[in-house]
């Protein structure tokens, strides 16, 4: 049985900091390539951030330069460090694994940035 569960999600002031993660299980995780999207209030679900099994990594031009993925193949896990983050990153966060005739999702995290 597949799990990513997602945790780190919380209410955040403009300009604050937070790191999400995804702990997997039921897959080989480092032949993955994993992601983090993202689902607003109205709007379609987005690619966030990437990041391939070999370790290459991909942004949204939304996000470049405030977030960082990263992933620890001895902990099955992958990252999202959010910093300054803005009221438009106000979303429901979700972790996505990927490869050839497999795809899974977790539940998604809330993240919220307001006063």
């Amino acid at each position: 049985q597949v799990q990513l569960v997602e945790s780190g999600g919380g209410l955040v002031q403009p300009g604050g900091s937070l790191r999400l993660s995804c702990a997997a299980s039921g897959i080989i995780f480092r032949l993955y390539n994993m992601g983090w999207y993202r689902q607003a209030p109205g709007k379609e679900r987005e690619l966030v951030a990437a990041i391939t099994s070999g370790g290459n990594t991909y942004y949204a031009d939304s996000v470049k330069g405030r977030f960082t993925i990263s992933r620890d193949n001895a902990r099955n896990t992958v990252y999202l460090q959010m910093n300054s983050l803005k009221p438009g990153d106000t979303a429901v966060y979700y972790c996505n694994a990927a490869r050839v005739n497999a795809e899974y999702w977790g539940q998604g995290t809330q993240v919220s940035v307001s006063n």
